[in-house]
């Protein structure tokens, strides 16, 4: 079984030899971000969805797994939940790297949230941001929407005309004015919610200056966490594309390919394919 648990979403995949895949989908559970008690709620949810099962394997790549804490409430979680199963918990984007059959890359996610994960093909690994959208996560789609009301209170509190973008942002949160806007962000306490409203920027772009800007920032930012990540391994492999904001939002992967300036694929296989692999993996030691 395979488990793709990110900030947005979660998935999980049962393969076996005489049957056809199961499949089943649920709230993200973001390990090191959200109430543990949530995670294992949100968890045994998704999991009671397959039926009653007992996989001999089970590879779960988790967003906040690379937090001790995190990754060990989800072990013991998973070892409560999976009896006599055998169990590797690793950070969700190395999932990615696994889903495209790259040995040797960089994994660039950008979702709710963004980071950057590089392997090289004798095991080294190095990491650059997914701290959480409450510190950092730049680039990542709960930051975009973050940028876009700072950039639309701003204004308002300019005396400025709210623009285009303002307008959009307004109307994706149901907001009369700014200050409802901010009532209206502030009773957001999840990442999702926030990264849900990334696409007004997009939308408003080509006609709100403050918009471009802040996908051209976001750009800059996601080319770092690449650039930083191939410095620390001198990693040769190419930088696969991942997560829900990148390879749904056109304008933010082309700026991102220019940034990034080396070789670059999407990612065209589900994160939980890699999971999957690695669990095969699991039952070949």
């Amino acid at each position: 079984m395979g488990l793709d648990i990110g900030g947005s979403a979660s998935r999980a995949r049962l393969r076996g030899n005489e049957h056809a895949d199961l499949d089943a989908e649920g709230p993200g559970a973001n390990v090191a971000t959200l109430d543990p008690q949530l995670v294992d709620s949100r968890l045994t949810d998704l999991l009671a969805k397959l039926g009653r099962i007992r996989p001999s394997a089970c590879c779960a790549g988790a967003a906040g797994a690379e937090i001790p804490a995190g990754r060990t409430r989800l072990e013991l979680l998973l070892g409560r939940l999976l009896p006599d199963c055998r169990l590797s918990v690793v950070h969700d984007a190395r999932l990615v790297l696994a889903a495209a059959g790259v040995e040797e890359g960089i994994a660039l996610v950008a979702g709710t949230g963004s980071v950057a994960y590089g392997r090289t093909r004798d095991g080294r690994e190095a990491q650059r941001g997914g701290w959480g959208w409450m510190i950092g996560d730049e680039g990542g789609g709960a930051w975009i929407t973050r940028e876009a009301a700072r950039k639309v209170l701003g204004r308002a509190d300019a005396g400025a005309p709210l623009g285009v973008l303002g307008d959009a942002l307004l109307s994706r949160f149901d907001a009369r004015d700014p200050r409802q806007l901010t009532a209206a962000l502030h009773s957001r306490h999840e990442p999702m919610e926030w990264a849900a409203a990334a696409s007004a920027v997009f939308d408003t772009a080509d006609s709100d200056p403050g918009a471009e800007e802040i996908v051209s920032r976001a750009a800059a930012q996601l080319g770092t966490l690449v650039r930083e990540v191939r410095q620390s391994l001198a990693v040769d492999g190419p930088v696969v594309l991942a997560g829900g904001l990148l390879l749904n939002q056109p304008r933010l992967e082309a700026a991102v390919r220019e940034e990034v300036g080396a070789p670059c694929v999407r990612l065209e296989r589900p994160p939980v394919e890699g999971a999957l692999l690695l669990a095969e993996e699991l039952l070949r030691r």
